[in-house]
C-alpha cells in the first residue's frame, strides 16, 4: 500500500519542487504512516511539515501544493485531506482495493525484493555449552530465527550462525563439576566447586562417563582427567542444544568454535593488527584498547597481565572474521545483559577499520514464566531454572514461539503458561490457527454444496461492498509494509500484531456475514476474499514457524 502511495508523492513533490513554486529543491525525506484513528484514512503523511523551514512557506501551504499536484489517473485515491498544521491524510478507493485482491491473488504479492540478494548474518543463541537451554535462551533464539526468516522472504541471502563459546574460565568449570559428580559416584566425598554447575544434568554426564569409562578417570592424572570432563562434557551438552533447537524448528548454518579459532592464530592476529595500528597500549602489565577513542566509555583489557586473552579479545577476533566474509549486514541477537559491550565492540571494529553501522545488535529481555497469576522459577531437571525443553513439553512449539514473539524483544515478558495451553480465543495463537482453520472448513462446506471458485480472474470481486469486505482488503495490502518494516526496524513481533489484527477482522466478518449463500456471484467474491485471508495468514505463519492447521481441536469460547 505504501508504495503506491509513494509514488504518487515523489512525482507530485519533485513537480512542485521543479515547478519552482516553493522556491525551493532541497526535497524533503517522504515517511508513511498509518493514521492513529482510522477515521483520518489509510496513510499519512508530515511531507508538508519537513518541508517547511527549507521552502520558507507555512506547512499548510506546501501541503495544499502538494495535492494540487497529485497525478492520479487511476483513481486509487477516494480521499485527499490537510489535517492540523499541515498533516496530509489519504484514503484509497474501492477500485484501488479490487485491483490489489487481484494481484494477490495472482500471487503478484507472495514477493517481496528488499535485500536484492545481499548477503545477511544473523549470529543468534550463542549460549555458552554448559547447560541446557532455559526459557530466557528460548526467546532470543526465536527472535533470532524469525529476524533471518523475514530477511529471507524479502529477497536477503541469509546465513544462520552459532557461535560456541567452547574455551575459557567457564568451560574449565564445567569440567571441573563433572570431575566433583563423577567422584562422588565412587564415594568419594567431594567438595563441589564454588562456581561449578549444580544441575542435575551434570550428574547424568557423569553418570555416563562412569558407564562407558568405569573407574579410569579416577586416579592418574587428574588435570587430564579435568581436560576429559571438559572436553566429553561440552560436546555433550552442545549436542544437547542442538537437539533443544531442532525440537523447537531452529536450525544453522554453521557453528563457529572459539576454541578453534584461537587455535588458528586468528585471535593473536588480530591483536597485532591493532597493535600495528597503534590501538593497543600496555599498562600494570596488561594490554588496553583504546575504545575510548570511539566512544566507549572507557578502554578495554585484551591481554591480561597473566598473559591470558580476554574474551573481549576473541569477540574482536570473531567479528573481524565475520566482516571479512563480507555481509552486507551483521546481526547479532544478545540478552539484554550485554547492553554495555555493544558500544564497546563497535569501538573495536572501527579501531578495525570497519563500518559499525554494518553490525546490528538486538537486545532480549528476559522472560517470567508464570502458572495461576505465580511466577514459576525452577526447573525439574535444572534444579535452578526452567528449561526451554520443559516449556516445550508443556505448551508445545507453536504456542511457544508465538509468545516469545509477543512483545518488541527489548520488553520484559511475562509468559503465561495456563493461557498457552488454552483451546480458546483468549490464546492468541489459537485465535490466528483459528481464522486459518475457518477458511479450511468454508471450503469443505462449499464443496459439498458444490459451490466452487473456478477461474479466479473471472471473479466479481466489486461485490465486496462492505465496509468489513474493504478493511479485510486493506489488511491484507499491508502484510509486505509489515514485512519491510519488520525487518528495517529489526522487529519481529510485527508480524504477530499484524496476524493478531488481520484474525480479529476476519473473526468478526465470520461472526456477522455469510460467505456461502444463494447469490453464486457474491459467494465466489467471498470466497476469493477469505481464500487470500487464509493465504495471508499461512504466510505470516510459515515466517514465525508456526503450524497453519487446516483443523483445530476445539472451537474459540468467546469471539473478539
Amino acid at each position: 500500500m505504501q508504495s503506491h502511495l509513494r509514488a504518487l508523492l515523489t512525482r507530485s513533490i519533485e513537480k512542485t519542487a521543479k515547478g519552482g513554486e516553493l522556491h525551493s529543491t532541497e526535497l524533503p525525506p517522504l515517511l508513511l504512516e498509518l493514521p492513529k484513528q482510522r477515521e483520518f484514512g489509510d496513510l499519512a503523511t508530515n511531507v508538508a511539515m519537513l518541508w517547511a523551514k527549507s521552502a520558507k512557506k507555512p506547512p499548510r501551504v506546501i501541503a495544499e501544493t502538494i495535492l494540487k499536484n497529485i497525478d492520479d489517473p487511476d483513481g486509487i485515491l477516494a480521499r485527499k485531506e490537510i489535517a492540523g498544521p499541515g498533516f496530509l491524510n489519504f484514503t484509497f478507493s474501492p477500485k484501488f482495493y479490487y485491483a490489489q485482491l487481484r494481484e494477490i491473488a495472482a500471487g503478484h504479492y507472495d514477493r517481496v525484493d528488499l535485500g536484492h540478494g545481499e548477503k545477511v548474518q544473523v549470529e543468534f543463541a550463542s549460549v555458552n555449552p554448559t547447560g541446557p537451554l532455559h526459557v530466557g535462551h528460548g526467546r532470543v533464539a526465536v527472535i533470532g530465527d524469525v529476524l533471518a526468516r523475514l530477511h529471507e522472504v524479502t529477497g536477503f541471502q541469509v546465513e544462520r550462525e552459532y557461535y560456541v563459546n567452547d574455551t575459557g574460565n567457564q568451560m574449565e568449570n564445567l569440567g571441573l563439576s563433572v570431575d566433583a559428580r563423577y567422584r562422588e559416584l565412587f564415594g568419594e566425598q567431594v567438595e563441589f566447586p564454588e562456581n561449578g554447575y549444580p544441575g542435575d544434568y551434570v550428574k547424568e554426564i557423569a553418570a555416563t562417563i562412569k558407564q562407558r569409562h568405569g573407574d579410569q578417570y579416577l586416579n592418574g592424572d587428574h588435570e587430564a582427567a579435568i581436560g576429559f570432563f571438559r572436553e566429553y562434557a561440552g560436546a555433550s551438552l552442545l549436542n544437547t542444544i542442538r537437539a533443544q533447537l531442532s525440537d523447537f524448528g531452529i536450525t544453522f548454518d554453521s557453528f563457529f568454535s572459539e576454541k578453534a579459532m584461537r587455535e588458528r592464530g586468528e585471535v593473536l592476529q588480530a591483536m597485532d593488527f591493532l597493535r600495528a595500528q597503534r590501538m593497543l597500549y600496555s599498562q600494570d602489565g596488561a594490554e588496553w584498547y583504546k575504545s575510548t577513542q570511539f566512544g566507549d566509555d572507557k578502554d578495554r583489557t585484551v591481554i591480561k597481565s597473566d598473559g591470558e586473552l580476554t574474551y573481549f579479545a576473541s569477540d574482536i577476533a570473531y567479528h573481524r572474521n565475520k566482516y571479512e566474509r563480507k555481509f552486507r549486514k551483521l546481526i547479532n541477537v544478545w540478552g539484554a545483559d550485554h547492553h554495555g559491550y555493544v558500544p564497546r565492540l563497535k569501538a573495536a571494529m572501527q579501531g578495525l577499520g570497519y563500518d559499525p553501522d554494518v553490525l546490528n545488535v538486538v537486545l532480549v529481555q528476559m522472560v517470567q514464566l508464570t502458572r495461576g497469576g505465580e511466577p514459576v522459577r525452577m526447573g525439574k531437571r535444572t534444579g535452578e531454572f526452567v528449561s526451554l525443553e520443559e516449556v516445550l513439553e508443556e505448551v508445545g512449539r507453536d504456542a511457544a514461539r508465538f509468545f516469545f514473539l509477543m512483545r518488541k524483544s527489548d520488553s520484559h515478558l511475562d509468559f503465561d503458561l495456563d493461557l498457552a495451553k488454552r483451546q480458546s480465543s483468549d490464546n492468541p495463537v489459537f485465535y490466528v490457527q483459528y481464522a486459518h482453520a475457518r477458511v479450511a472448513s468454508i471450503f469443505e462446506q462449499a464443496s459439498k454444496k458444490g459451490l466452487n471458485l473456478g477461474e479466479r480472474a473471472t471473479v466479481s470481486v466489486e461485490r465486496l461492498e462492505l465496509a468489513e469486505e474493504l478493511e479485510l482488503i486493506r489488511k491484507m495490502i499491508q502484510f509486505n509494509d509489515v514485512l519491510e518494516e519488520s525487518v528495517r526496524e529489526l522487529e519481529p513481533h510485527r508480524v504477530v500484531f499484524y496476524l493478531l489484527d488481520l484474525a480479529g477482522e476476519f473473526h468478526r466478518y465470520y461472526n456477522r456475514q455469510r460467505v456461502l449463500s444463494d447469490d453464486l456471484d457474491l459467494v465466489r467474491a467471498r470466497l476469493l476474499l477469505v481464500e487470500n485471508v487464509q493465504r495471508t495468514l499461512r504466510r505470516g505463519l510459515e515466517i514465525l514457524g508456526i503450524e497453519a492447521p487446516l483443523k483445530m481441536a476445539a472451537r474459540p469460547e468467546a469471539e473478539a
